[in-house]
């Protein structure tokens, strides 16, 4: 705007033709002071406009970080209210347990004295429970350790037999010697190999180092039937089977009758299908199982200084 007032004066002294050339010069240098001046006032306008725009930017982001605090303020004043109503709640509650307590104490104080000897007898039969407990806890584990034992010595002396044909193992605390029929006898017969006389001895030498276990001899089969002149099914071949075992650990080893019981299970406790030959040949087989005398377990569980 300054440049067109300037110009337009300007043209008018031009025009005008009664202004000498002295003059002009003088007017063109007055508008040239004028001119630099002005240019001088619009740069301080500037910077100032940008000192009044930068300093508005600050007291925006001033504003801004203001209304963030209170906003934070508000947001803490509200989490502030919300404790406060949970530690309220909380203080009721313990209250209430507090005066539950305190009714439960009273109910306690008035305790008779029967009451008192009843809690005390109660805790002395406690204590004698927990002897026999730890009693029979270790009985149990020396029972065990026999067990271990017992296997240890049966495997070690019939290390050289063919382990289809043995195996001995622990189940539910007792042990198991399981027999195979190929091994034992023939075909449908209950008359023991002469083979076998070999395992029956080591197995009765063990055993009659262990006078305190007793003695079950189980014979099984598999489901194909059977029936001969002496024998109508599979019941009887089993019996048959487990009581010539016994007769033979009786007559030819000297094992105590009185430690041994003779059963049969048929085909009714198979290890496996019998619905190939390898699973028939396993199902016939003869156990011997080893077991604790009962009478030691039914006088351990007598209480103590009950026993007669």
């Amino acid at each position: 705007m300054i440049r067109i007032l300037s110009i337009v004066m300007l043209a008018i002294v031009l025009l005008s033709s009664c202004v000498t050339k002295k003059k002009f010069k003088q007017l063109q240098a007055n508008h040239a002071l004028e001119l630099d001046k002005s240019k001088a006032s619009e740069t301080a306008c500037l910077l100032e406009l940008d000192n009044l725009k930068r300093s508005l930017d600050v007291k925006d982001k001033a504003l801004r970080d203001k209304e963030s605090e209170l906003n934070l303020t508000k947001n803490n004043l509200d989490n502030a209210k919300v404790k406060e109503q949970e530690m309220k709640s909380q203080m009721d509650f313990l209250r209430e347990n507090n005066t539950q307590l305190l009714g439960r104490l009273s109910d306690l104080s008035v305790v008779s004295k029967t009451g008192a000897e009843s809690i005390k007898k109660s805790l002395e039969t406690m204590e004698e429970q927990g002897r026999y407990i730890k009693d029979l806890t270790a009985s149990l584990q020396r029972k065990d350790s026999l067990n271990l034992q017992l296997v240890m010595n049966l495997k070690r002396s019939l290390d050289n037999i063919n382990d289809e044909d043995v195996n001995v193992e622990v189940k539910k605390g007792v042990v198991f010697i399981s027999l195979s029929d190929k091994m034992l006898f023939k075909s449908g017969s209950y008359e023991i190999n002469k083979t076998a006389d070999n395992v029956l001895a080591k197995i009765a030498k063990v055993v009659n180092d262990h006078k305190d276990m007793e003695i079950l001899v189980e014979g099984h089969t598999d489901n194909v039937p059977m029936k001969s002149d002496c024998m109508k099914d599979n019941w009887d071949l089993s019996v048959m089977r487990s009581t010539a075992i016994v007769r033979s650990l009786q007559s030819k080893y000297g094992v105590d009758p009185k430690r041994m019981t003779a059963g049969g299970r048929s085909e009714y406790l198979p290890k496996t299908g019998n619905d190939n030959t390898a699973g028939r040949s396993t199902n016939r087989r003869t156990e011997i199982i080893i077991t604790p005398k009962l009478d030691q377990f039914f006088e351990l569980m007598k209480p103590e200084g009950g026993k007669k």
